[in-house]
């Protein structure tokens, strides 16, 4: 199959470019700056920030290949910190990278893949996409668009053999937390006191997290699944029961053992 990835310089997108390659796909990934690259992958500079390379990423493919079989929107960033003290030029840049670097893309891949007859489209969202973190409320944000635009995108692109996926990643030890941008002015300290503790929690279970080829290998076989799930979650029995909590439990109720949990 022919595969186009976004962001595969390292973490996620690193790890499926490998995984895809072993398995006999021709791999295609998008990168702003790579300095190391996997042998027979096909590298693409592209900022999903920005249309035009976009457009000419979507286009290189379709023009060496013919077609795109598998389309994974994976490049993303997170900003953390409390509301209040995140800029609006961060809650730009975070919705801009996240969001709009999909939709971008998804603008010239969905035409490409109805004019084929089908195709798959792979999209990364996160468990924050599915529950508001604290302190990670723009990312979680970012995450909801992605969840609502694919539910609507499924539905629409169904009658044209599309098969949409969403990917609900937990916790993984990947350079995304030294990555985050976080608010570091010292008011954001002095006024949500447990701010500290709740970044540091949240760091520890990322660099303790799962490793990034687990979460490959599930790729892998959702790549090779004639009829995938609509979405799936990729994280520990514990943060997959906290899903199951928020569905079951009354707001109020999750709100207090989510707000525990990050020490607020």
């Amino acid at each position: 199959m022919i595969i186009l990835i976004t962001g595969i310089t390292s973490g996620f997108g690193r790890a499926m470019a490998e995984r895809l390659h072993a398995d006999g796909h021709t791999v295609y990934g998008t990168h702003r700056n790579a300095t190391e690259f996997i042998p027979g992958v096909r590298y693409i500079k592209a900022d999903a920030q920005n249309e035009q390379d976009c457009e000419a990423a979507v286009k290189q493919v379709l023009d060496a290949e013919g077609r795109i079989d598998v389309f994974i929107n994976n490049a993303g960033m997170g900003i953390g910190g409390p509301l209040e003290f995140t800029s609006l030029e961060d809650a730009q840049r975070q919705m801009d990278v996240n969001w709009m670097g999909m939709v971008r893309f998804l603008h010239w891949v969905v035409p490409a893949m109805r004019g084929q007859g089908g195709g798959k489209i792979i999209c990364f969202s996160s468990i924050g996409g599915l529950m508001g973190l604290p302190f990670q409320g723009l990312y979680s944000a970012s995450k909801f668009a992605i969840e609502g635009y694919c539910e609507a995108l499924r539905l629409e692109t169904k009658a044209f053999g599309i098969k949409v996926v969403v990917i609900e990643p937990g916790d993984f030890a990947t350079n995304f937390t030294a990555k985050r941008k976080s608010v570091s002015d010292p008011r954001a300290y002095e006024v949500y006191k447990t701010y500290a503790k709740s970044l540091a929690s949240i760091e520890h279970d990322e660099t303790s997290g799962l490793k990034p080829e687990f979460l490959a290998s599930k790729i892998s076989r959702i790549v090779k699944a004639r009829n995938p799930r609509y979405n799936y979650i990729i994280s520990t029995l514990e943060q997959r029961l906290s899903v199951i909590l928020k569905a079951i439990l009354p707001p109020s109720w999750f709100a207090a053992i989510l707000g525990s949990y990050y020490k607020l």
